[in-house]
């Protein structure tokens, strides 16, 4: 029987470009709330999408030769690949360029002038085309370079023609509704974040521009084009049916959860409210304002070249171990820092040392006494209830965290039921009981045990990865029973038949070496070339098609110069990765190569090699890279760095 209805949405992103780790971010967030709240025995609705219109993405088309749909529809295609490589079950994508999309904002338009909320005049004042916002003088007054306070990109001064949207009318009800509900706007830090905005005065805001026709029309006035908010922000109740489907509206709206970046949530819980209100709709009953994933050059953007593209990271680590790190790593809420060596460490000691561990250990016991069969459970001692005590007391405290939305709490609480659960074999310690033919029965108890916290422990997991909880169940010989289980199921000790049998396999989780990733992938810098695709778990080649050809014009952005070595050293506790000092003539510089395993340092000493100069720097274990090394690599593994054959002086381009 359903428990009820559950709508949780996350933005929809704006296809100027593909998505990055960011954005992914909030769609797992989401993704897994959704699949934690079904299987509670709720009827569940996740809506995701694309907001499609707007000034920057009409010159974005138009520097790529395309009209602004066909630009889109690569993009859009880009992010469902995207959600379906990382396992997002949505019920809906929506597109704003829908037809049906398109017609109801018009008449919420419509019905919003036809009401006096929406009057027209004239909009003077700075415009950010990224964010697609409209600052006041008040708001950059302060500011010598007129910069966005939002991305921190350049602004440029608009006058126009425009419709505006009254937003001071309704900004008293909406500060009571906020104060009179403080669940509304999540985290706490957030809410009084907003309301000081609010106090601090609401102006009515511009919903129409006439400098581009890249929108909706307004509906009775073809010169004007419905500005985003409006048009993306409606997109939330578009979807579910509103002046459309009425049933299946009446059905989810209220929404329960709006998951947003902090950065668009004064959208959400400013704006959108006071259209829901004027619409004379009920508000949503939450809107959460997630922090940044952040990198050392701060907040991911195209434009700073610092994002992390998680395709790379699902294919050299997997999709299960990208969903928990997202979701363990980071107080949800809080910002946080992304790093390689933070998720490869994740892997490695809560993935392959303790589920893998625990899940390795089990069957082979399994296998090694019972062959292969789990067995029955005979008389409990207390040990055995308090293995089954914890796992009520970690799934009560898994749904308190959940329903705060607390996901790296509640995988803490997970975790520190399978770290109770190894400790359960250290305890019990099944190898000294298999000694005794007469302590069988108490061997078989202690298995069966394992097998069943294993089994809880797989059915916790589902709402969080997508393939981890049925690979231990197959291993098991439980995986219909992993597929079928409801959280209600969890609570009940004993699922598990006895007469099972397990199936050994691959450890679902293997050791990931640091040193050997990161010296792969300066390998895969090293050697990657048109039409040849490279992950640090193998490589992909294509036939390469004229597309995959470049320029002279892109080739000669590649500063490729003689540079002579002057240093060479392996770095402490690696044995691929050397440091060297080169002199490029005017300068001198620090590069790390993974050729420890072809070159000693000292055979380096005076060679005049060829590098890439211009090369954004990185660190690579630890230790600053400025700069490349060119080096050639046959498919036997041979690697011979390029040299010049005859003297020339350092520094000197290679054209």
């Amino acid at each position: 029987m359903s428990k009820g209805t559950y709508y949780v949405t996350t933005p929809i992103y704006y296809p100027s470009d593909k998505l990055h780790i960011g954005h992914a971010y909030t769609t797992v967030a989401a993704d897994t709330i959704a699949k934690y709240k079904a299987m509670q025995g709720y009827e569940t609705m996740f809506l995701t999408g694309s907001d499609e219109h707007g000034q920057k993405i009409q010159r974005k088309a138009l520097e790529a030769g395309k009209e602004p749909k066909e630009y889109v529809d690569e993009i859009v295609a880009s992010f469902k690949a995207l959600w379906q490589k990382l396992g997002i079950d949505y019920d809906y994508f929506i597109r704003t360029t829908e037809e049906r999309h398109i017609k109801v904002v018009q008449a919420i338009f419509q019905k919003l002038y036809d009401q006096g909320d929406i009057y027209k005049g004239k909009y003077e004042g700075w415009y950010c085309t990224p964010c697609e916002t409209f600052w006041t003088d008040r708001q950059v007054a302060e500011q010598e370079e007129k910069l966005c306070p939002d991305c921190g990109r350049e602004i440029e001064w608009v006058e126009e023609e425009s419709y505006f949207f009254r937003l001071s009318k309704y900004a008293d009800r909406l500060l009571q509704h906020i104060k009179d509900n403080p669940a509304f706007i999540q985290p706490e830090t957030r809410r009084n974040e907003m309301v000081s905005f609010i106090e601090s005065g609401l102006e009515d805001l511009s919903v129409s521009r006439t400098t581009f026709d890249w929108g909706i029309p307004v509906p009775f006035d073809p010169d004007h084009v419905i500005y985003v908010w409006i048009d993306a922000l409606s997109n939330y109740i578009t979807a579910i049916g509103y002046e459309t489907e009425e049933e299946n509206f009446q059905k989810y709206w209220p929404a329960d959860l709006h998951l947003v970046g902090k950065d668009i949530l004064r959208f959400h819980t400013i704006i959108w409210p006071i259209v829901l209100m004027a619409l004379d709709l009920p508000l949503p009953k939450q809107v959460f304002g997630h922090g940044w994933l952040l990198t050392k050059t701060g907040k991911m953007s195209k434009s700073k070249g610092n994002v992390v593209d998680p395709v790379v990271l699902i294919e050299d680590f997997g999709v299960d171990a990208i969903r928990y790190y997202l979701l363990r790593e980071v107080a949800f809420g809080a910002d946080g820092a992304y790093s390689t060596e933070a998720l490869i460490q994740r892997i490695n000691s809560d993935l392959a040392n303790d589920l893998g561990n625990l899940l390795n250990r089990t069957i082979s016991m399994v296998n090694k006494y019972f062959g292969g069969v789990i067995p029955a459970a005979g008389p409990e001692e207390e040990v055995d209830l308090d293995l089954k005590n914890s796992a009520s007391l970690m799934l009560a405290k898994v749904e308190e965290n959940m329903e705060a939305l607390k996901y790296t709490v509640a995988l803490e609480e997970l975790w520190t039921f399978i770290r109770r659960s190894n400790k359960y074999i250290d305890q019990t310690t099944p190898w000294i009981l298999a000694r005794d033919e007469e302590q069988k029965e108490r061997l078989a108890t202690v298995l069966y045990n394992l097998v069943e916290a294993l089994r809880i422990i797989a059915g916790t997991l589902k709402p969080f990865m997508v393939k981890t909880p049925y690979l231990m169940g197959e291993q098991l010989g439980i995986e219909d029973l992993i597929r079928e289980t409801k959280w209600e199921d969890l609570k009940v000790w004993g699922q598990v038949k006895a007469g099972v049998k397990v199936k050994q396999g691959d450890p679902i989780f293997p050791r990931i070496d640091l040193e050997e990733y990161f010296a792969e992938v300066e390998k895969r810098k090293e050697k990657q070339a048109p039409g040849e695709k490279e992950t640090a778990k193998g490589k992909e080649t294509e036939t390469v098609k004229e597309k995959d050809l470049i320029s002279y014009d892109e080739f000669s952005k590649v500063e490729i110069r003689v540079a002579e070595v002057l240093e060479a050293e392996k770095i402490e506790g690696s044995n691929k990765l050397l440091k060297l000092q080169v002199d490029l003539g005017t300068e001198k510089r620090q590069l790390v190569a993974g050729i420890g395993q072809h070159y000693q340092g000292e055979d380096l000493i005076g060679k005049k090699i060829l590098m890439v100069a211009n090369l954004q720097p990185a660190k690579i274990f630890g230790v600053e890279s400025n700069g490349m090394i060119l080096a050639a690599s046959n498919d036997e593994g041979k690697l011979v760095i390029t040299t010049v054959d005859q003297d020339i002086s350092n520094g000197s381009r290679v054209k």
